[in-house]
């Protein structure tokens, strides 16, 4: 066995390490950075596009951004001007899309009513129709007049009587044309007027009496203007109403012109007359 010792001496001498010898950290190499390879302008990549906006610089046609500025090269078109009531407030443009439209909007509903209001106002059937509506949704009350006059009277039925609130006293008239005006110190909106005809309400009493059927009605208005309606009245006992709807009323004048149950000593009665104004 002497020949083994030799060989062990020998690769320890060699410096070769044995398996079991643990391997030390190895330090890394340096980096080197590559150079820049530059790479010849190939002849159809030569720029013939048109001139960048910003820098004058070719780019190709294809480009959509300057080869050297980066500026874009495709230009947006300019809006059109706008009308020049667009620039007035509150039709002008907003900076945000959209902006401001509801209230355009609004506004003009707004002056295309006030158009429709302006007429019904200012025009004459306009404005019929706008009061007759305010007569048809508001109240009503009951107006006296200040003064009562006849242009005759039978004797004991004086004109009076047709305003005292009782339909058992009557205005008598002793034949037809006969009227009688009712004035007022107030100009008011004359919505209607109610009559009772006849001596009496009750029926009996009312066909032993000479009653109107037709009458003229003439209301005055403020501005002296008449407006004249002709009244047909049922013969029968108790109030008839008569719609007119006129505004600033200042008299109001009840003509007779046809009457039954006529006879002598019976005069053309007329027990009450009522005027209703719109509150």
């Amino acid at each position: 066995m002497p020949v083994s010792a030799p060989a062990a001496s020998g690769n320890a001498s060699a410096g070769v390490p044995d398996e079991d010898e643990p391997i030390g950290a190895v330090r890394p190499a340096k980096p080197v950075a590559r150079r820049p390879v530059v790479r010849p302008l190939a002849a159809d990549e030569t720029p013939d596009g048109p001139p960048c906006p910003a820098c004058g610089t070719p780019n190709l046609p294809g480009r959509q951004f300057c080869r050297r500025c980066a500026a874009p090269l495709r230009t947006r078109e300019q809006p059109a001007a706008l009308p020049w009531w667009r620039t007035v407030w509150p039709f002008r443009r907003r900076v945000r899309g959209g902006s401001g439209r509801a209230l355009r909007r609004t506004l003009l509903v707004l002056a295309v009513a006030g158009l429709l209001v302006a007429g019904f106002l200012f025009f004459p059937l306009g404005r019929y129709v706008y009061e007759d509506v305010r007569d048809k949704l508001g109240g009503t009350a009951e107006i006296s007049p200040t003064g009562v006059t006849a242009s005759a009277a039978a004797a004991g039925h004086p004109a009076g009587a047709a305003v005292d609130g009782l339909t058992n006293e009557y205005w008598g008239a002793p034949a037809l044309g006969a009227s009688l005006t009712c004035s007022f110190g107030t100009p008011f909106r004359l919505v209607g007027v109610v009559v009772h005809t006849g001596v009496s309400k009750e029926p009996r009493e009312f066909r032993r009496g000479a009653r109107p059927v037709r009458a003229d009605l003439r209301v005055t208005t403020k501005d002296g203007k008449v407006h004249e309606k002709a009244v047909t009245f049922n013969d029968k006992p108790g109030k008839q109403t008569v719609r007119t709807g006129i505004s600033d009323v200042v008299s109001v004048e009840l003509v007779l012109r046809q009457a039954v149950g006529q006879g002598e000593g019976r005069p053309i009665a007329v027990g009450e007359v009522e005027f209703f104004r719109r509150t």
